[in-house]
């Protein structure tokens, strides 16, 4: 679970306290040149007469690629495969995901809505490295990876295999922004731009009707809410500032009482104490489970006295078409889902098993049914990965 934990935050694209801090300066430069970089991307693209296309991906680098792809693997961008197959409507043409991917794909509807993606190789990364010998024997038309990690981007280049990095941190960690930046990527990549339109069209309309709510609410009104990103072997990550849960957090209308450390820092139960959670978040990149803090099973740590604890407002992260944590192709309905779990009140209108209907309905064409609903609320532990 740690070297999981660790390659994870590696695949976030410096999600650790360093990139974070510089990444979090940069966030609005970067947000200034996505426009004109996407514009570029397009008139390379259009300026391509032959058998390839040229588009500028999230590192700034011009990446040739085949105008017909059809072997496309996925490896160190965990969530990517779920934000694929809501653009394309399919996986028929994934040949590879990487194994955290996977875990989570086979603890969730993805499998089921595109079974096809259960077919994809995974053997190309061993012990949460790529092997590149391994990857070419698979002849992938293209690799879609972290975009900050650059001896992957190196290998690939070095291989001869057209790579496309897909950026956590150019949004600053701002989760519907990042959604964005995956989805408009995928568009110019197949050259449909009005499809991916108006996907990012609805989840931006989502955060601007949800911001509205909570910018109005005074800070006094707003629970201390603790993020337990990973947590496991007796090793308890959150998630602070220059990361998504701060994004999470305050924008559904609460404080994150971790918002003065950066990216995914380590703490112990004495500085849990003293923050005194009203509200606490566990990820599907952790086991537990609410009943674990409630029962106080967990080895070594008691949870016994914890406000949040006491009060049972311990809330384990839905898993719907990937974990609900990270920017994936849920992420309108994690906003929802959180404003509606901090601030109740606020948003008592909120339905959210129809609103989880509807969006599987409209962008998966699938009819969920109550038991479905149910156990997107409800994630099995083995979600968090292997």
């Amino acid at each position: 679970m740690l070297s999981a934990s660790a390659m994870l935050v590696a695949s976030f694209a410096g999600c650790g306290q360093t990139a974070a801090e510089s990444d979090t300066k940069e966030a609005s430069t970067q947000a200034e040149i996505q426009t004109e970089e996407a514009s570029t991307m397009q008139t390379a693209a259009n300026d391509t007469d032959g058998d390839t296309r040229v588009i500028v991906d999230d590192t700034g680098a011009e990446v040739t690629l085949p105008k017909e792809i059809h072997r496309v693997v996925i490896s160190s961008i965990l969530p990517l495969p779920s934000v694929y197959c809501l653009f394309k409507g399919s996986a028929d043409d994934v040949i590879g995901i990487h194994p955290s991917s996977m875990a989570a794909a086979e603890n969730s509807y993805l499998i089921n809505v595109f079974p096809e993606l259960e077919n994809a190789d995974t053997s190309f990364v061993e012990n949460g490295e790529v092997n590149i010998e391994r990857l070419l024997e698979m002849k992938p038309d293209v690799v879609f990876y972290a975009a900050a990690n650059t001896e992957e981007r190196e290998m690939y280049d070095n291989a001869g295999i057209p790579a496309v990095g897909f950026s956590t941190s150019n949004a600053g960690y701002d989760c519907v922004e990042t959604y964005a930046d995956w989805i408009a990527l995928l568009g110019q990549i197949y050259g449909e731009e009005e499809k991916s339109n108006e996907i990012i069209e609805y989840g931006r309309q989502v955060a601007s009707e949800i911001s509205a709510v909570t910018t109005e609410i005074p800070d006094e009104d707003k629970p201390k809410v603790l993020v337990l990103f990973n947590y496991s072997d007796g090793v308890i990550k959150t998630s602070g500032s220059g990361f998504f849960g701060q994004y999470w957090i305050e924008t559904a209308g609460g404080i994150n009482v971790a918002q003065d450390l950066q990216g995914t820092p380590e703490i112990n139960m004495e500085q849990i104490y003293e923050w005194d959670p009203d509200i606490i978040l566990l990820t599907n990149f952790t086991p537990y489970q609410p009943d674990d803090l409630y029962n106080n099973t967990i080895a070594q740590d008691d949870w016994s006295n914890v406000t949040a604890v006491k009060n049972k407002q311990v809330y384990k992260f839905p898993l719907g078409m990937y974990r609900w944590f990270p920017p994936a192709s849920d992420t309108p309905l994690v906003l929802k889902w959180l404003a509606k779990t901090i601030q109740p009140e606020a948003f008592a209108d909120i339905d959210m098993d129809q609103e989880i209907k509807d969006y599987y309905q409209k962008y998966y064409n699938v009819e969920l049914t109550d038991e479905d609903v149910d156990t997107i609320y409800h994630p099995a532990s083995a979600a968090a990965g292997q």
